[in-house]
């Protein structure tokens, strides 16, 4: 019997002064697992299915997806297929990233699944974020599917706005907010954090982390419970153990072999020789012995074992001895060097390089058109500051294809939001930015390498930001109930320790955090020891940063964009675009600029060149001329009246010539003197507010040797005046009275 659509099972929680709604039973019912997720009108779909796998692969095969349906915020996708199809967006990928982090850990190693877990948001209230919904739907999804699974986590989001933690804040209290913390936590512990800060301390971070796991603690129960009431009963499975025997034996040989000297290298490429050369001498061996020879099941673990192996030796000695595989204590940073303005013709550049890490990183001058513009559920969004974090496979000497991935997208993204508080506003400095990073060498904590070479390199452009930004990546060994935190860690740190912390900032503050935990959870004594330590390292860095720039260079660089802004009447922006932007294709086609029209009347000009600055001004300033009084003017005969003609002195700016102004001899009818289209030289006589008055007499008197006299030209005040007589008669604005006829 079919369960009745209209009764899914469901359970509540109170978060955050919210309701957030966990049901399961509507929707999706053949996946192995799925869960609506909403809070007001924001509703995410969240399903799992899984597959059992043909072969090991020789990894764990997740793939989580995140996407935003357009007709959740009633939009129709701006694509030319009106779909949403292809690659997906950059929000839709680090989504994506926040929620595979947080669960991944969860299962257990050897799970023989191909698992895909999908989150689509149907519907956007424009007030209720969804990606940390879709975070908790993941983690409830996989515990009502029959995976194992060791969860639960829930998603949150944190903010303070007037100095008060916000939990799940709306659209407008981020904007209002100095922190952006998103985190995933367990019923006792943090398990990833990602975020951005204003130039906040240390102390305010963990406070807020710790304040927001304490508030979810009701979404954890909730998934607990959803799980009781409809939950499939969890498959079998029995973790792969490695023969004991044959675990010793590899013991034995690889210490014979010289492991501990090899992992004792402080070289990354000597270290990977010398490990590669012990493990072809223990698989030589064991191939060689009688009891292994012919039991291919066993030596294809030797790799696995040989790895476990290395992960014990190095962590004892941390532990034991507080030295690390490069001899570094556990609180040194790398030696750091650093050079700026490498590149000739780029805006700006720096090389940054931390032990074996290695990035070049480039910053790039555009205009207002060179914003980003993308399709999302709350509208068109622009971007002036892009930062493109590129992980090449020659960085570490191997051969892969060519592409963006998600890891790269998501490095840049929180490089990104480190760099984006130090930024000047667009109305101090309307450029567009773009700083890629390029990772020549990599042997641990690229990511930060970006964001310190970001930052200088920005300042080698002449980016006025208001302090460099430095970034350290933080590690954890913890054994039992002892724990040693590791500053500025190394790739083989990250791959055998327990934690990858990164912690980006000013010398006053954190701008950026992400943190990755591969242990159950993070407790906030170990996360303040954390942050207390690079604390210190970031302070180190940010001085070896400042012997090689101070200051963001005063000039920019003269292969920079030229920019200049001009104001204009509104009334003639019309004018300046021209028909069809006719005028402004030409100004853009003859200078090379880029000019941006604001309705303010506001316009900013990008050039190539000074000289090409300076011409598109002129050409855009013609638009905007206003005439000076007693300068003659070659104007255009634009209509002719009985009371006189109408001539455009420049281009938008009309004259009127009075019949009495048209000759030194008496004209009878403005048409025999003017002639629609044709050119008449005219002296500008009189200006007041937009009404102008040109007289074409005052030129012919000059002509004949008689300099013009304002006074003469110039109308009396109004009760100075005389009787009217016929020449006065355009300045009432209705017909005039004729003299009688004897004096006619």
């Amino acid at each position: 019997m079919q369960q009745d659509i209209f009764t899914p099972t469901r359970v509540t929680a109170q978060v955050g002064g919210k309701e957030i709604i966990l049901e399961t039973g509507r929707l999706a019912n053949q996946a192995h697992g799925a869960v609506w997720v909403q809070c007001g009108g924001t509703v995410v779909l969240v399903t799992v299915c899984s597959q059992p796998l043909e072969f090991d692969k020789g990894f764990f095969p997740l793939t989580v997806e995140y996407s935003e349906k357009m007709y959740a915020a009633g939009r129709i996708p701006g694509s030319f297929f009106r779909r949403e199809i292809g690659r997906p967006s950059e929000r839709e990928t680090l989504v994506s990233r926040l929620i595979d982090r947080p669960i991944r850990p969860l299962f257990p190693k050897g799970l023989n699944e191909d698992v895909q877990v999908l989150a689509n948001v149907i519907s956007a209230d424009q007030e209720n974020e969804s990606d940390v919904l879709a975070l908790t739907g993941a983690s409830a999804a996989l515990m009502l599917s029959r995976l194992p699974f060791a969860g639960p986590v829930a998603g949150g989001r944190v903010g303070r706005v007037n100095g008060q933690f916000v939990l799940n804040p709306s659209f407008e209290q981020q904007a209002q907010s100095d922190i952006n913390l998103i985190f995933a936590a367990s019923g006792d512990a943090l398990t990833m954090v990602e975020g951005d800060a204003r130039f906040v301390a240390e102390d305010v971070i963990i406070d807020a982390l710790e304040w927001g796991r304490q508030q979810i603690q009701p979404l954890v129960a909730a998934q607990l419970k959803l799980r009781e009431l409809a939950g499939k009963e969890k498959m079998a499975f029995t973790p792969h153990d490695e023969d004991p025997v044959l675990v010793a034996r590899v013991r034995e040989l690889a210490l014979a072999a010289g492991l501990e000297d090899a992992l004792r290298v402080p070289d990354k490429l000597p270290r990977k020789e010398a490990r590669k050369a012990v493990k072809e001498k223990v698989a030589e061996n064991l191939r060689n012995d009688p009891a292994w020879a012919d039991n291919d099941a066993a030596l294809k673990n030797v790799g696995d074992i040989l790895t476990d192996l290395e992960k014990k030796l190095v962590r004892a000695r941390i532990v034991n001895e507080g030295t690390r595989i490069d001899g570094r204590d556990t609180k040194s940073v790398r030696p750091i060097q650093i050079q700026t303005g490498l590149l000739p013709r780029a805006h700006g550049s720096a090389l940054f390089r931390r032990g074996e890490t290695k990035s070049l990183v480039v910053t790039t001058l555009g205009s207002t058109t060179d914003e980003q513009r993308m399709d999302s559920l709350t509208g068109d969004v622009t971007k002036r500051f892009m930062l493109h974090y590129n992980f090449p496979p020659y960085c570490v000497g191997e051969v892969k294809p060519v592409r963006v991935s998600r890891r790269e997208i998501g490095h840049g993204a929180l490089a990104e939001k480190s760099l984006r508080p130090v930024l000047p506003a667009p109305e101090d400095f309307p450029f567009t930015l773009r700083v890629v990073a390029e990772t020549m060498e990599s042997n641990g904590s690229s990511s930060m390498a970006a964001v310190c070479g970001g930052s200088l390199s920005l300042m080698d452009a002449g980016v006025p930001v208001s302090a460099p930004v430095a970034g350290v990546a933080m590690g954890l060994i913890k054994e039992g109930e002892k724990y040693i935190v590791l500053t500025d860690i190394l790739g083989d740190e990250d791959a055998l320790g327990d934690m990858d912390f990164k912690i980006a900032g000013t010398a006053d503050g954190v701008t950026g955090v992400q943190m990755d935990i591969k242990v159950t959870g993070l407790t906030t004594e170990i996360m303040r020891a954390a942050m207390r330590q690079a604390h210190e390292a970031r302070q180190h860095i940010l001085g070896e940063m400042a012997r090689a720039i101070a200051e963001p260079r005063k000039e920019l660089s003269r292969f920079a964009p030229q920019h200049a802004e001009v104001f204009v009447n509104p009334d003639i922006i019309r004018l300046i675009i021209g028909p069809g932007g006719k005028n402004i294709k030409a100004i853009t086609a003859a200078t090379g600029a880029s000019v941006d029209i604001e309705d303010s009347g506001r316009v900013s000009i990008f050039a190539p060149t000074a000289e090409a600055l300076e011409k598109a001004r002129e050409m855009v300033s013609y638009y905007d001329q206003r005439p000076d009084l007693g300068k003659n003017y070659m104007a255009k005969v634009r209509k002719i009246m009985e009371i006189g003609v109408i001539v455009e002195v420049l281009p938008n700016v009309e004259a009127l010539v009075h019949v009495s102004q048209l000759d030194v001899k008496r004209v009878e009818q403005p048409g025999d003197v003017a002639h629609l289209g044709e050119d008449m030289l005219v002296k500008v006589i009189e200006i007041n507010g937009d009404r102008i008055r040109a007289s074409r007499k005052a030129v012919l008197l000059e002509e004949q040797g008689h300099p013009w006299n304002p006074e003469e030209t110039a109308r009396p005040p109004r009760s100075d005046r005389g009787p009217r007589d016929r020449h006065d008669r355009g300045d009432r604005g209705g017909r005039d009275r004729r003299p009688p006829r004897g004096d006619r």
